[in-house]
């Protein structure tokens, strides 16, 4: 069974799984324990700002997907909030389990009813566009959006 849970309430740093899981997604580079528990804890004390979403398999306590959503506070729309999500990977060998349908919406409910965003943006790959245009999201240029209201 995979559930989905908020780093927040994570009960452990999930490194490995991280970053063995972002690697499917891009180029992770190598960051120190050290260095990747400062950005853990910079990113736990910056709640109103990042918003990183896991799903995890509880049979092998791994992680298995991830998305994070960035939150803009602005000065225009009467400083109102825009959302980014960013870095959205499901494990190849858990996909079509619509893990990552699951993620995304839930950070576009938490964008409108945590943070009050006005929209949220998302850059991806052309072959990407359909999967995010079920959920809702329109193109706008070379990025996608979805705006609330």
């Amino acid at each position: 069974m995979i559930r989905i849970s908020y780093v927040s309430y994570a009960k452990r740093i999930w490194r490995e799984d991280f970053e063995e899981l972002l690697a499917q997604l891009t180029k992770t580079g190598s960051a120190s324990l050290e260095t990747w528990q400062e950005r853990y804890r910079f990113r736990q004390q910056n709640s109103a700002t990042y918003l990183t979403l896991v799903a995890v398999d509880s049979t092998t306590d791994r992680v298995v997907g991830t998305a994070t959503l960035l939150i803009e506070h602005k000065f225009t729309r009467g400083c109102g909030q825009a959302g980014h999500i960013e870095d959205v990977v499901v494990d190849a060998a858990h996909r079509q389990q619509h893990l990552g349908s699951q993620l995304v919406r839930a950070l576009l409910d938490r964008a409108q009813s945590r943070y009050g965003c006005y929209k949220v943006t998302l850059h991806c790959t052309e072959e990407n566009a359909p999967f995010y245009a079920k959920l809702g999201l329109e193109r706008k240029g070379v990025q996608m959006a979805h705006y609330f209201g």
